[in-house]
């Protein structure tokens, strides 16, 4: 989850570094550190600080260091507590080698062990240091630097990407990608290695994706690739259109406030984008049409948020498509046994389209000879190029570590989809195919409306009031179940408020033991008539013990309303698409509630945007 950024060429390093690191600050900002070869004598200089980036650059104009080969790292703590001592670049014994890493060692602590044995001193908690270590020992007693780093890195077990630099290699960087991303964008005299292409976006277009298990030597004007065999590796230069906005925050406080007003203008962008690929949709995702007509079943595979689109997923595809859908954690599922099934295809979804967990499905599934698509947000991703087919959302860039319109996207392309199988099969009419594209439409314009509408209530009463507990319980039912796990998750994820979903119909078998008055409940209707009534009876439950009641509700639903403490009612859309008008609500009153307990909003406590490692 870590970001690395490495240069090398005819320019000071640390200006573009720097500017890497800070478009990969999503993916973790425990703490920084930055590293280069001083010109005149290559020795190591290393400026390093606990937090987030920002610390660093004023340690680095406090004591300057630059030179022509540079790395940085931006982390997310794995191993070891978040200190300066533990911070990324780690050196060797002599400060000779450089190292920063994003992955995990697994056997680092038996190769640390015989490293002490043979005198090596450690300066940190963390698995990286054991690599710069290693390979000073592995450099002692090999001819060439790639016999050094092929000894290496045969005897690391794990899924990691490393990027290194060193005083006896000054004018190469050393690039190694087993499992976690890595990819090196091609200059003019000059060469950029990073975690993700938007560390240098802008500065080129011509893009090497490393493969898996690879070595890269590179210098200012050549990249050579090696296996882990020491052999050869044929080159592949992609062309990718790619750019970074610096719009910053619009004149919004942060920027998950201008991400939830995005939701609108993102969801109709996604939409634009899937019907202009409404002929080809099958061809894009690896299938042809007479494998959708014979479907009889699909998997959805995602983490964190993406799992709960998923889970709401699942509704639309049941409901539209009439086959069963089977949702699964992809943390979950690399270690089930894994039976292949006719007809059916496993959708991978994750909105950087680099989540570890989600990618190591994908290999076990093709692995397999299974069918497997991907959603995603990132067009560049890992996602895209490992799977069969993909589909993109078009949320645009998310900066916030607490995801909104990826996951509103995410919605509207699962809707959608669900629809073009059913007309596929001829379960639906191009009419009913049309009206499920205003469906969503509808739906988007109803969830930036509620915000407008419950603004001043919010700000000024509701996300007060809610501030001051510490624990709350999430009751939904049906398709309002996954929306409840989604805004729990929301509210731990910003405010730091400990809060417990539950499937409503599931109260009386435990967890109403948890009622009381510092613990308030949150409800989310539904416009199923039948599983409504059941949501009244559980809001009596509540009720009947004294419970503080929160209820989102939709138009004409005055009785559970009278029920509530306190109550939204949102207008009526297309009964599949309660949860995506509920959305932006549910979003705007997290926000609320963390900013009034001053929670850093965009940048949340040990969590990361992009979940690289298991």
């Amino acid at each position: 989850m870590c970001g690395v950024v490495g240069y090398i060429g005819k320019n000071l390093s640390r200006a573009y570094v720097m500017q890497g690191l800070s478009r990969l600050e999503y993916r973790g900002y425990d703490s920084a550190g930055f590293a280069c070869l001083e010109p005149e004598t290559n020795r190591l200089a290393c400026v390093k600080a606990k937090g987030q980036l920002l610390n660093l650059v004023q340690a680095l104009n406090e004591h300057p260091v630059d030179g022509y080969v540079g790395i940085g790292h931006t982390r997310w703590s794995t191993h070891g507590i978040v200190s300066h001592e533990n911070a990324h670049p780690h050196v060797d014994c002599d400060e000779n080698i450089s190292i920063v890493h994003n992955g995990i060692i697994e056997n680092y602590a038996a190769i640390r062990a015989f490293l002490q044995q043979s005198n090596h001193h450690f300066r940190s908690q963390t698995d990286t240091e054991v690599i710069a270590h290693l390979l000073e020992n592995e450099c002692a007693h090999s001819q060439t630097l790639l016999d050094a780093v092929v000894k290496t890195v045969v005897q690391l077990q794990g899924a990691y990407s490393f990027t290194c630099i060193g005083h006896f290699f000054p004018n190469q960087i050393v690039a190694v990608r087993k499992g976690s991303p890595l990819c090196i964008g091609i200059g003019q005299n000059e060469m950029f290695v990073a975690s993700d292409v938007l560390a240098f976006a802008g500065l080129t277009d011509q893009v090497i994706y490393v493969p898996d298990e690879t070595i890269a030597l590179v210098s200012n004007s050549r990249v050579q690739l090696y296996d882990f065999n020491g052999n050869v590796r044929a080159i592949e230069l992609e062309k990718v259109a790619i750019s970074w906005s610096d719009d910053g925050k619009n004149g919004y406080e942060h920027f998950m406030l201008k991400e939830i007003f995005e939701q609108k203008n993102g969801i109709a962008a996604t939409l634009s984008y899937l019907k202009s690929i409404q002929e080809t949709v099958w061809q894009q995702i690896g299938l042809d049409a007479q494998a959708i007509k014979k479907l009889s079943s699909i998997s959805l595979i995602a983490a964190g948020t993406s799992w709960h689109a998923a889970r709401i997923g699942q509704f639309f595809f049941e409901e539209i498509c009439r086959f069963p859908v089977r949702v699964v954690l992809a943390s979950e599922f690399r270690y089930m046994p894994f039976f292949k099934e006719e007809n059916n295809f496993h959708m991978a979804i994750s909105q950087s389209g680099e989540t570890a967990d989600t990618l190591e499905c994908v290999r076990l599934i093709k692995h397999a000879g299974a069918h497997t698509i991907g959603l995603t947000n990132v067009s560049s991703s890992t996602i895209v190029r490992e799977t069969d087919g993909f589909l993109l959302t078009k949320a645009g860039q998310e900066i916030s570590v607490a995801s909104t319109k990826a996951f509103s996207t995410q919605l509207a392309a699962l809707y959608w989809l669900a629809h073009r199988i059913a007309l596929e099969k001829g379960i639906i009419t191009d009419k009913q195919m049309e009206h499920s594209c205003d469906h969503l439409l509808i739906a988007a314009e109803t969830l930036e409306n509620c915000i407008e509408r419950y603004r001043n209530r919010i700000v000024n009463e509701l996300a007060p009031y809610y501030a001051t507990f510490n624990k709350c319980i999430f009751l939904g039912r049906n398709i309002s179940y996954p929306f409840a796990l989604e805004a729990a998750l929301k509210l731990k994820e910003v405010s730091y408020i400990f809060a417990q979903c539950y499937p409503a119909g599931e109260l009386k078998h435990g967890p109403i033991a948890l009622l009381a008055p510092d613990t308030p409940v949150i409800l989310f209707s539904t416009l199923d008539p039948l599983i409504y009534q059941k949501l009244i009876s559980n809001a009596q439950e509540v009720k009947a013990r004294d419970g503080h009641l929160l209820v989102f509700a939709f138009e004409d639903q005055s009785e559970l309303c009278a029920l509530a403490n306190e109550y939204v009612v949102i207008p009526r859309v297309h009964p599949l698409l309660g949860p995506l008008a509920m959305t932006g609500l549910m979003q705007f009153l997290v926000y609320h509630i963390a900013k009034t307990r001053n929670c850093p909003i965009d940048k949340p406590r040990h969590l990361a945007k992009s979940v690289t490692v298991e």
